[in-house]
């Protein structure tokens, strides 16, 4: 036993420091995301006793998912695409890194402002389209919440930015302050004496958002020391230098998107109380998530994009696929752990006050088909970051896409046989089919690499 521990003990002391970076920025991911999850659970639970499953949840899932969707999805885009160019933007001179910082926010306020315009215009016609989904009860309280909390789109996207600057420098502090939203939307709950009205809801969320915008921006300026102001323009050197694979990137991403209004739009069709139990099940899952996926898929990037600007490659394409494949076992052992505990975690979370037995059993129920996402969750996320520290933008948009046309088909057919079980289970083929994607495209690389080192070999 002794030596057996003793050849542990040689082997991590010989680990790559590489590998110890990304351990150590996903042990702190991890943390802050368990943190930020546990005030989300704690603002759930708030929203189960005060609400239970009724027509104010579903309003306020339904609103703030069509609010955060198109932000969201060039959020993950941005994002994916800024840690790269952040850590080769090091090496640049202080006034090249203003210069484009500047441009960026100014470019981020401008899309987070064009996007909140258009759905204000177009929400009337939106609420139409669920005109036969919702109750009426439902879409006018959507309507009244569209007003309060249209500014969050334009905060998502300068959220975007500031993390960004702080991931690029491998600090995660952002990662905790997330839970800003959760926790002062709990604390107008908890001093809330307005019976179901949505107010605590809608002014409790884009105060939230407000917030961590001001303190990530103050913190990004501090570790960067970068000051920038705004610049209407595009003259920075970076934007010219892939301009067009960022554009069909992010094209690609808002397509992955449609997948939550599409989502959205098939439960609605289930009737009043589905899109709110697919969020109560959808919050545990977005906590595994979070801390598994989000926590190795923040450490890796900036690892990765670090070993890319030193010339090194191929090592890192060997460190991601040992991380994948060690995400893809940890995501089976958290299911098989999870999956006999989910009632009794759903009841523990929720079960206070309108939330009843009978909600208790329809979301665990729900929960427990989500896990089968989580694997291929995992496994696909670190290879994401491989992909987007190579650059390879084209690659990523075409996931998206077969991402998308793998989740759609896969809702018509499986919601038909399961009904809002469906939607889960296509979520998960929608994972696998990602996964499948990026082993594919790595092992052709290796095989085209293969053949051209033999035909110099044969010259």
């Amino acid at each position: 036993m002794i030596a057996q521990i003793a050849a542990w003990r040689s082997r991590l002391f010989r680990l790559h420091p590489d590998h110890l970076r990304i351990a150590r920025g996903a042990i702190w991911v991890s943390t802050f995301v368990l943190l930020g999850k546990v005030a989300a659970a704690l603002r759930e639970m708030a929203i189960a006793y005060h609400y239970g499953i009724s027509p104010v949840v579903d309003a306020y899932q339904f609103t703030f998912s069509l609010i955060t969707f198109l932000p969201a999805a060039f959020v993950v885009g941005l994002q994916i695409m800024l840690v790269p160019t952040l850590v080769g933007l090091r090496t640049q001179p202080v006034d090249e890194q203003a210069r484009f910082l500047g441009e960026l926010q100014m470019m981020a306020l401008v899309f987070g402002g064009a996007c909140a315009a258009v759905l204000l215009v177009a929400w009337p016609w939106v609420l139409g389209l669920f005109e036969r989904n919702l109750s009426g009860e439902t879409r006018e309280m959507s309507r009244v919440m569209m007003m309060t909390m249209s500014p969050i789109g334009i905060l998502m996207m300068t959220i975007c930015v500031f993390a960004a600057r702080l991931q690029a420098r491998e600090r995660h502090i952002n990662t905790l302050l997330e839970a800003l939203p959760a926790v002062v939307v709990l604390l107008f709950l908890v001093v809330s004496h307005q019976g179901n009205s949505p107010a605590p809801l809608m002014w409790g969320t884009t105060i939230g958002f407000l917030l961590q915008a001001a303190w990530l921006g103050t913190l990004a300026r501090a570790t960067d020391g970068v000051q920038t102001r705004f610049f209407f323009s595009l003259r920075s050197p970076q934007w010219s230098r892939n301009h067009r694979t960022v554009g069909m990137f992010m094209l690609g991403q808002l397509v992955l998107s449609l997948a939550v209004p599409l989502d959205q739009y098939f439960v609605a069709g289930l009737g009043d109380g589905a899109i709110a139990t697919l969020s109560y099940s959808g919050r545990l899952i977005a906590l595994l998530e979070g801390v598994g996926a989000m926590a190795i898929g923040r450490a890796t990037l900036p690892v990765f994009s670090d070993i890319q600007s030193s010339g090194e490659p191929a090592r890192a394409r060997e460190m991601a696929l040992k991380w994948s494949f060690l995400m893809l076992g940890l995501g089976v052992l958290v299911t098989a752990i999870v999956w006999p505990l989910a009632p009794s975690v759903i009841k523990l979370i929720f079960q206070h006050g309108a939330f009843t037995d009978a909600d208790t059993a329809t979301v665990s129920h729900l929960v427990r088909w989500s896990l089968v996402k989580l694997p291929f969750y995992f496994a696909q996320l670190v290879l994401l970051q491989l992909f987007a520290s190579e650059g390879r933008l084209k690659a990523l948009a075409g996931m998206a896409i077969v991402c998308f046309i793998v989740k759609a088909l896969a809702n018509v057919v499986l919601i038909r046989w399961f009904g809002i079980v469906g939607i889960v289970l296509a979520s998960a083929a929608s994972a696998a089919s990602a996964f499948a994607f990026h082993l594919l495209i790595l092992g052709w690389d290796r095989h085209v690499r293969a053949v051209t080192g033999s035909g110099k070999r044969e010259s």
